[in-house]
């Protein structure tokens, strides 16, 4: 009988392209799909069993993998951060693990499931197992290598967003000419370049010393737990970069998923975008 793992499927395509890597390794995957996030074509990928979970259902959860015999698990997609703290109903086990946080950040609370997973039998394993080769290698990925203004914003950028990451604020800043235009925080990437977009065509008209082409820096955190909350980029990103008048992608090298592979260089490439990872 094949080895079961475990997935816990957020929102995206992510969970679609571990499963589907886990099925071509021979895996049998259980799939925990939460009801918030998922999409409903994640039951059309084979999987040997899809059960439809709450946010809040953690005693559910563990239940479910141990009746099918599941003791590794990898977590892939994103749940909304707002999600997590305004639309979540805990059962007892999840309110008993919120109230002993001393903060209420994703990677204090995604740390702790992983931790109460692992006391019930079930490893938490790199949500990035599968998928190595999607995962932004180091130099210029695009036909364009960035210029150098924005080469200027990229290095700026690399370091503000360090700082915040640290602080789990958001791994994404927005730039112009080396000024900080959006910071990314509970509303996601996209959101954070459209508002910066929004901004700079504020100033359309208006006498500015901005320049109105932006860099996006997108890195992990220090010391990234590549169980989750691991930074991906799909073609979307580079469509709401294109519409905010960015120019420029810079991404941590072996630490960010490049969900849709060539397409999204394919699609950079188009919109005259470099994009480049260190």
């Amino acid at each position: 009988m094949p080895e079961r793992i475990g997935l816990i499927a957020g929102n995206g395509s992510f969970p679609l392209l571990v499963l589907d890597a886990a099925l071509a390794q021979g895996l049998d995957v259980v799939v925990a799909a939460i009801k918030e996030e998922a999409s409903p074509e994640i039951e059309r990928h084979g999987a040997a069993a899809v059960y439809w979970l709450s946010l809040g259902e953690l005693s559910r959860l563990i239940e479910t993998f141990q009746r099918e015999g599941v003791r590794r698990a990898i977590m892939a997609g994103q749940v909304k951060h707002k999600q997590i703290f305004s639309s979540i109903r805990p059962d007892w086990k999840l309110a008993k693990l919120l109230l002993s946080l001393g903060s209420r950040n994703t990677d204090s609370l995604l740390g702790a499931i992983a931790q109460t997973l692992a006391e019930d039998g079930i490893t938490l394993e790199n949500s990035t197992s599968f998928l190595e080769p999607l995962l932004a290698q180091a130099g210029v990925l695009t036909q364009r290598a960035p210029t150098p203004q924005e080469k200027k914003n990229t290095e700026y950028g690399r370091t503000v967003a360090r700082q915040l990451a640290q602080y789990d604020i958001g791994q994404t800043v927005v730039l112009a000419e080396s000024a900080c235009v959006a910071v990314e925080a509970m509303e996601g990437t996209d959101a954070a370049i459209g508002r910066a977009g929004e901004i700079m065509r504020s100033l359309a008209g208006e006498a500015s010393t901005l320049g109105r082409e932006l860099t996006v820096v997108k890195i992990a955190k220090p010391n990234q737990d590549m169980r989750f909350d691991v930074p991906v980029i799909g073609v979307k990103t580079i469509e709401v970069m294109r519409q905010a008048g960015a120019t420029c992608l810079a991404l941590d090298a072996g630490k960010c998923l490049l969900l849709d592979g060539n397409a999204i260089i394919a699609a950079a490439d188009s919109a005259g975008i470099a994009i480049v990872a260190d």
